[in-house]
């Protein structure tokens, strides 16, 4: 397929500190310029409003104000750019109206989706947004140029819309970046592992149990990426800031990389992104068995899908006391992410899409 430069405008949630918006459109920017296009990005909300809503203090409604008022300001630069690349929707809680202007126009836009974000208002707790919002992402699907999406739980839903074409792009990490490396004796007492946000932190907190019983019987030390807060562990709790250029380097630290999830239909549309930064890192993972972990995880082969309390005991505690299986593990797992997750693995895939 020939290859044509593009004006392109990226409308992204968050800046580089979102990590939604870092990895579906920020960490592709220098390989599209390297190509010779022309890229601008323009987020919805600032730092500002991830700052406060990490910390959890409230959120300053002026500030949002001003972002809203700010992306409605580039609805009348939309014809400079030969196409314009959205990450999930225009303005969360409002209707499509803004999207379906650009279509109405003649205006080509694609939608970027990793996030069941159309739950936000399906199944939302208050009947006025569902009814009101219930159908809103199916419209932007439908009206777009292309629907990208991150996993088969997704694309159902772009396809269920009626959406025009619908591309498979996995949420990747750049090769560059992640380099594994033999975990075998490094750590005198097995690291087990999350990375997160304040946001998932409840995820990990929903295994404390299981965390408990296995420290129980075999002692680990528990690291908190991102979290921001102790989940009251009992045993050796090491909580540890999160930051994009730290990220890599402190995931190296790890011997076993864990992704717990609830089995519900929010968590059906996540895209193992966890699992796929433990990976690369050399480390064996275990994660529960719902939606695309079901994809990256082959049971037995570079980690384990524990479907239960007692499972997710057992196979931690293989992993612990089986210095040659985490190496075994975690050297499969590296290579199932340079086969099928890597920005430069689906780089022509992302750049024909776009076109």
């Amino acid at each position: 397929m020939t290859i044509y430069k593009k004006k392109i405008l990226f409308l992204t949630r968050y800046s580089r500190m979102g990590a939604s918006s870092r990895l579906r459109t920020y960490q592709f920017l220098p390989f599209l310029r390297e190509k010779g296009w022309e890229v601008e990005v323009k987020p919805l909300f600032n730092d500002q409003y991830l700052s406060e809503l990490y910390a959890g203090k409230g959120l300053s409604w002026i500030n949002v104000f001003n972002c809203y008022v700010n992306r409605m300001l580039l609805l009348f630069t939309f014809h400079q750019y030969e196409r314009i690349v959205i990450e999930k929707e225009l303005f969360p809680f409002l209707p499509s109206w803004a999207e379906s202007l650009i279509s109405r126009m003649g205006g080509k836009y694609i939608v970027d989706y990793d996030d069941a974000i159309f739950h936000n208002y399906d199944l939302h707790r208050f009947f006025w947004v569902r009814l009101m919002y219930k159908r809103k992402i199916d419209k932007i699907m439908k009206y777009s140029q292309k629907v990208l999406v991150g996993n088969g739980y997704l694309a159902s839903r772009a396809k269920k819309s009626g959406a025009r074409e619908i591309i498979y792009l996995p949420t990747v990490i750049d090769a560059e970046r992640y380099i594994a490396s033999p975990k075998l004796g490094i750590n005198s007492r097995p690291k087990i592992g999350w990375i997160g946000s304040p946001s998932t932190l409840k995820h990990l907190k929903g295994i404390l149990s299981v965390l408990e019983k296995l420290n129980k019987k075999q002692p680990f030390d528990l690291v908190i990426i991102g979290g921001g807060e102790s989940i009251g562990f009992s045993g050796t709790e090491t909580l540890v800031s999160w930051s994009e250029e730290g990220e890599v380097m402190e995931i190296q630290k790890l011997d076993i990389g864990i992704m717990p999830l609830s089995d519900n239909s929010w968590e059906k549309g996540k895209c193992a992104y966890k699992l796929i930064q433990y990976m690369a890192c050399g480390l064996p993972v275990v994660g529960s068995p719902v939606g695309v972990n079901k994809d990256v995880i082959l049971q037995g082969v570079n980690g384990f899908l524990p479907a239960n309390e007692n499972e997710w005991i057992s196979y931690l505690d293989q992993l612990i006391t089986d210095k040659e299986l985490r190496v075994q593990m975690g050297k499969a797992g590296a290579k199932t992410v340079q086969h099928h997750y890597t920005v430069q693995g689906i780089f022509t895939t992302y750049i024909n899409a776009l076109a």
